[in-house]
């Protein structure tokens, strides 16, 4: 069989397009399925078994390991599941595999999602032009999982049809009689196979196939088997490439369980293959040897991978600190998810507020940071930097929307159970925190918008205006170094916010100083009128973000001065 260049450029074209669905399926997930998806997969991974459960349930439906693992890896990184809970699923998937392996022994049968992919596009683009946002994430979402599962079928369609042509693997009938590096060299072939695949399942045919023809034993069929384990972990490392650290991650995991699997079965390669002979000879009664081979390889499959998730499952913190520090978190990537009360309620009301205002500061702490952003944006001359850096505060304000929904909603659930007037009076001023700190995030999206329709009219502030620009963020960042100050203290600290109140009032004074030399500035030809505009824009959305910090500190005081009286 020959395999042209053209050949090889439809094989780069197809990944191509599965990378793509990827993107946009991700996309689509962040934009539409937010809440609601993350309340319904929370609920279904509680706990690394029901984790497990809900891999083996997807992928047993799906059929395909790759395509749940994908999925995963999606949702991980549209912050729909955190990465514990991913290792659950993928743990799960692992198994459900097995389904389609017991299928293609008893049936020869395989449900094509690819085939369903086409019409899917046809209900998705009406969905896609529409004019409501809901709607076009939703048709995004569609077109996202269709060319998926396109990009995943022309992969296998435009890889070198080596089920077709088995003939291409007979040469292998050489290597079979070197004892032990004949499995391990087998382990490799399995993985470099289903690498170029994209497939385990297809792995597993061939697999089938050249056992049948009586070229290799079971026992280096079972190797094979254990080759397609770690090369099918590709697929979603593949897919990852284009996600945040943590789908990297939870791609790395699937890898480490598939690695570590491998390794300690190797170790136990004969009992364990000679006590699945066992089972499937004298327990299921399958005697015929053309049909045994293909329970034999099925059985092992399944043994393998329940028994590895058995062995596993009690280490999924281990493994998820292993992944963390082999990709640590880079500066600029962010996470999507609340760190502190994204698992649910607490067992009292008091430690559920605890865990609000922990991740109440953690916001805090976010607008800080995105307000440093514009101060460098202001300064930032490359355009590469700057774009990156302007896509960044997008980041940070999409970030602060949801982090506000999402804190407010656990707030609201807290507040429905039976609490002191106390409690009740904390969740009131956390609630108004909350909004108010998100209204900061807003104000520091404005200045970067205005810093952005400065550049774009190639034109530049003057010296003095820098200087003013740099004294009023001076006092707007020591206002909010003094905010978090206040939101972090514990109830029992004293809190002193004259100081606050000292900062804001010098913000207000010098915006109005700075109000009127600008008029008498433009009067005077220092600079044309639409670089006043700017100017002042920038000076009055930072004398705004005082006012929203000042609010912040007066909720958050005022709570824990009642507490202490």
């Amino acid at each position: 069989m020959e395999y042209s260049f053209y050949d090889f450029l439809k094989l780069l074209g197809s990944l191509a397009l599965f990378l793509y669905g990827m993107k946009i399926m991700s996309e689509g997930l962040q934009k539409f399925a937010g809440d609601r998806l993350r309340k319904i997969l929370t609920a279904m991974t509680t706990n690394r078994v029901t984790g497990v459960l809900t891999g083996v349930l997807v992928t047993a439906l799906i059929q395909s390991s790759s395509a749940t693992t994908v999925m995963v890896v999606s949702f991980v990184n549209a912050g729909l599941l955190t990465l514990s809970q991913s290792i659950g699923v993928i743990m799960g998937a692992n198994i459900g595999t097995t389904v389609t392996a017991w299928i293609i022994s008893a049936l020869g049968f395989k449900v094509d999602i690819a085939a369903f992919a086409l019409p899917l596009l046809a209900f998705g683009i009406p969905l896609l032009f529409s004019q409501k946002s809901h709607r076009k994430s939703i048709g995004e979402f569609i077109f996202g999982f269709s060319f998926l599962f396109m990009g995943l079928s022309m992969l296998q369609s435009n890889a070198p049809d080596l089920k077709a042509n088995p003939e291409m693997l007979a040469f292998v009938q050489s290597y079979t009689d070197m004892g032990y590096i004949s499995i391990l060299l087998f382990v490799f072939i399995g993985t470099i196979l289903t690498m170029i695949v994209q497939a385990s399942a297809a792995t597993m045919a061939i697999t089938l196939i050249m056992c049948a023809n009586g070229w290799i034993s079971f026992e280096l069929g079972a190797a094979l088997v254990l080759g397609e384990n770690i090369g099918t972990t590709i697929t979603a490392n593949l897919a990852a490439l284009t996600g945040n650290t943590q789908a990297r991650r939870a791609a790395l995991a699937h890898l480490v369980f598939n690695v570590f699997g491998v390794i300690w079965v190797l170790c136990l390669f004969t009992p364990f293959t000679s006590a699945v002979s066992w089972f499937v000879e004298n327990v299921m009664g399958t005697k015929d040897p053309a049909v045994a081979v293909s329970f034999k390889l099925s059985a092992f499959h399944t043994c393998f991978n329940i028994c590895n998730v058995l062995l596993l499952i009690w280490f999924v913190k281990l493994i998820e600190r292993t992944v963390c520090a082999i990709i640590p978190q880079k500066e600029a990537d962010e996470e999507y998810r609340l760190r502190f009360i994204s698992g649910g309620m607490l067992s009292t009301a008091e430690l559920s507020i605890l865990q609000a205002r922990k991740e109440i500061h953690l916001f805090a702490e976010r607008t800080h940071r995105m307000f440093n952003m514009v101060q460098d944006l202001l300064h930032t001359d490359k355009d590469d930097d700057y774009n990156k850096l302007f896509s960044r505060i997008e980041k940070y304000e999409n970030i602060s929307d949801n982090m506000e929904l999402e804190i407010a909603n656990y707030l609201n659930q807290v507040s429905d159970g039976r609490l002191s007037s106390e409690s009740k009076l904390q969740i009131r001023a956390m609630l108004r925190e909350v909004t108010e700190i998100e209204s900061i995030g807003d104000s520091c999206y404005n200045l970067a918008r205005t810093i952005n329709r400065k550049r774009q009219t190639n034109q530049d502030f003057t010296e003095k205006q820098y200087d003013h620009i740099h004294f009023m963020m001076k006092l707007t960042d020591d206002a909010l170094a003094q905010m978090i100050v206040v939101v972090e203290r514990s109830d029992h600290q004293s809190i002193d916010v004259n100081k606050s109140f000292n900062i804001e009032n010098e913000i207000n004074n010098y915006r109005n100083q700075l109000k009127n030399q600008n008029i008498l500035d433009v009067n005077n030809k220092e600079y044309d009128y639409q670089m006043g505009v700017y100017y002042m824009d920038i000076i009055a959305e930072c004398e705004k973000l005082g006012d929203y910090i000042v609010n912040v500190v007066e909720a958050s005081s005022d709570v824990k001065e009642k507490k202490a009286s």
